[in-house]
């Protein structure tokens, strides 16, 4: 469909859409939905997913959330983004558990963390419009994961600028300067695919 002349949903006409498993992003109005992700991908968002929720839950740091939820980056022009995974922080969002969000279908709370990875269809387009739209809602960091390149940059996202802090490979363990004390061997993350 050429997104020209596709129609353009209002935030309430999205609103009363039926609801779905599969993944779908918003942009200017525009109802995106990619085809499922690969395995490979898939199994790494589970596992990243399971390094950092634990790591939260236990320190009541706030909640950990993979996609597919729904991020409100926008009504006007309507624009929803689900990030692979998100950390919501106890600080920022008041959200300190998981029943904390019992109910809500859509996140609109200030996001610390977002993780995306990458899949082979993304366009270098596709990551700088996702960072700016992360950047106008106010989150601090962002991962962005390459498993061909077996790499995951670190970013500081501020309203201006999207800046990168590290680029970590195979044998290196990620730090986040929003989550002191946490520690992902990048190899625990890529290895168990490169086995």
């Amino acid at each position: 469909m050429n997104p020209a002349s596709a129609k353009r949903l209002t935030f309430d006409e999205w609103q009363a859409l039926p609801e779905t498993k599969q993944r779908c992003e918003v942009v200017d109005g525009i109802l995106l939905m990619p085809p499922n992700p690969t395995l490979e991908y898939q199994i790494l968002r589970l596992d990243i997913a399971m390094q950092l929720s634990p790591f939260v839950r236990e320190r009541e740091l706030g909640v950990a959330i993979m996609a597919p939820c729904d991020v409100l980056i926008s009504k006007e022009p309507l624009r929803v983004r689900q990030p692979d995974i998100f950390y919501l922080s106890a600080a920022r969002a008041g959200v300190r558990r998981e029943s904390d969000l019992a109910g809500i279908q859509l996140i609109q709370s200030p996001l610390d963390l977002v993780v995306e990875i990458l899949s082979p269809s993304n366009t270098r387009r596709d990551i700088t419009e996702k960072l700016a739209d992360y950047r106008s809602i106010g989150v601090l960091e962002c991962w962005l994961v390459n498993f061909p390149a077996r790499t995951i940059e670190v970013l500081h996202l501020t309203p201006e600028s999207a800046t990168t802090i590290a680029t970590y490979t195979m044998g290196q363990t990620l730090q986040s300067q929003i989550l002191p004390g946490f520690a992902l061997p990048i190899a625990n993350i890529f290895g168990p695919l490169l086995k």
